[in-house]
């Protein structure tokens, strides 16, 4: 055989193996399963919401969701719902990190990211997720989960629904008027 051959076989092959090699480690920066939240949404009894010092409890007390230790608002009409369904829609992308000292880099970081925390009937965390916002692409999020040193980016973006702030879930109650107090006594006098 001609030496040229032989040399051209070799790279082929080398190169072949260098592929595979590739491919089995890009394999594993990819996520078995892309559904961001795998609870049932009927086992969640609360929601934690916090970011910085801030923190909101909502509570699903008596087939109702109530704003814990806010006894003024009461819930806005499909708020929880909205908030559940973009939440059940969000599908991890891609792997970005699985190093701590780059966590503040997409904002998963303690201080920087805005904590979501679902918790079950006994008291039990169904799951505990850190969300940070893309700066590059302000329709998706990052987020790192259940005390996973990974952080994937994420295909939504609900960092803007993650709020603190009681206004942004309740409203005050309507005041209702009794039928009775709008009806005119002497009609002669208007």
């Amino acid at each position: 055989m001609d030496k040229k051959f032989i040399t051209a076989i070799s790279i082929l092959i080398g190169l072949f193996i260098i592929y595979f090699l590739n491919q089995y480690n890009q394999n594993q920066y990819s996520s078995n399963s892309n559904v961001l939240v795998s609870v049932s949404q009927d086992d969640i009894q609360k929601i934690i919401i916090s970011k910085n010092d801030d923190a909101i409890e909502l509570a699903f007390v008596d087939s109702l969701w109530i704003i814990s230790g806010n006894d003024s608002l009461i819930m806005k009409e499909n708020s929880i719902d909205n908030f559940l369904n973009q939440l059940y829609e969000l599908e991890k992308q891609h792997l970005v990190t699985s190093k701590e000292e780059n966590w503040n880099k997409y904002g998963v970081d303690a201080p920087a990211g805005t904590h979501l925390a679902l918790i079950g009937f006994e008291g039990t965390t169904l799951g505990y997720y850190v969300f940070g916002k893309s700066t590059n692409e302000y329709n998706r999020s990052y987020v790192r989960f259940d005390q996973n040193l990974d952080v994937y980016l994420l295909n939504g973006n609900i960092t803007y629904q993650l709020q603190t702030r009681p206004e942004f879930w309740g409203e005050k109650p309507k005041e209702i008027i009794p039928e009775d107090s709008l009806k005119v006594e002497n009609p002669s006098i208007l």
